[in-house]
């Protein structure tokens, strides 16, 4: 790899350890609409008890894409200190873990950045659609 290559693989993770913010809030909301239901669940309308649950149900895909991102990120990493010798190296490993197929073929380096941001990007939309929810659920916590 080159100068140019490690710097955008250290940029690349870079932008994705950022992203633990938007993982942390997504957790948050996640965690809250939970301990609302279980302490006023009852009390709560039918309408903002769902919402409640949606929100919560929503953290689970985005917990996966947080674990992803992770790893994502850390394969940059890897990549930047010389941990992973190569993109192909990377390519091997991943293919041994399961969590690749032989047959993709190889991947250039722009196509592994752009598929790291859709990834972070599919992330955010989550957590997006999660603080609606959550907004939602407490406007319609006092309607009856």
């Amino acid at each position: 790899m080159n100068d140019n290559d490690r710097a955008l693989c250290a940029t690349t993770a870079g932008l994705l350890r950022a992203s633990g913010a938007l993982a942390l809030w997504g957790l948050a909301l996640a965690f809250i609409a939970a301990l609302v239901l279980a302490l006023t669940g009852r009390s709560l309308p039918s309408s903002a008890w769902f919402i409640y649950a949606m929100v919560g149900l929503i953290g689970l895909p985005e917990r996966y894409l947080t674990l992803r991102l992770a790893l994502v990120a850390s394969l940059f990493e890897g990549l930047v200190q010389g941990a992973i010798a190569s993109p192909s190296a990377l390519d091997n490993s991943l293919e041994k873990l399961g969590l690749r197929r032989s047959s993709d073929g190889p991947r250039p380096l722009a196509d592994r950045v752009l598929e790291a941001r859709k990834l972070m990007q599919r992330h955010g939309i989550v957590v997006v659609v999660q603080t609606v929810l959550f907004a939602m659920a407490l406007a319609m916590q006092d309607w009856r």
